[in-house]
């Protein structure tokens, strides 16, 4: 592992543990040449996945803008980050699961659309006005008249 801080690759792991409910492993490292420390994830990868654009386009999949589309949805929301990687590791093992080497963006954004309805109301809300493209305030009321009322009784 390179040293992110000068560049050298004689790095040592100096702490392994668990993280994410077992999905993947922390690792702190320690650079031999700068003496610098940094923490690396590493995760199981069942296998590489390509994503269908609605173009036609096909771009590697990368679970570093699924975190980032998500996180601009719940900007400024009280949501426990580890809730988030869960959901995210979730989607991702889902993906992978599906046994297609393929997958729609269509499919991405419904896992990411049910995930966020069991999140946060208001991160759900945000993704879908940019999901489902909406351009006026009557495709709010719309998406909104057909969200389930929670039982408040």
């Amino acid at each position: 592992m390179r040293c992110p801080f000068c560049g050298c690759e004689d790095t040592q792991v100096k702490d392994s543990r668990p993280a994410e409910d077992g999905s993947s492993i922390r690792r702190r490292r320690q650079c031999s040449a700068c003496g610098g420390r940094f923490t690396t994830f590493e995760r199981v990868q069942l296998r590489e996945l390509v994503v269908l654009k609605n173009s036609g386009r096909k771009t590697p999949f990368d679970r570093d803008k699924l975190m980032r589309s998500i996180g601009i949805a719940l900007r400024k929301r009280n949501v426990d980050p580890e809730r988030v990687d869960q959901m995210v590791s979730g989607i991702v093992r889902r993906l992978e699961s599906m046994g297609e080497s393929e997958v729609e963006s269509k499919k991405i954004g419904e896992l990411v659309m049910e995930g966020l309805a069991n999140l946060d109301d208001v991160a759900y809300v945000r993704y879908a006005s940019v999901y489902r493209d909406f351009r006026e305030a009557k495709d709010f009321e719309q998406f909104l008249g057909g969200m389930e009322e929670p039982d408040r009784s």
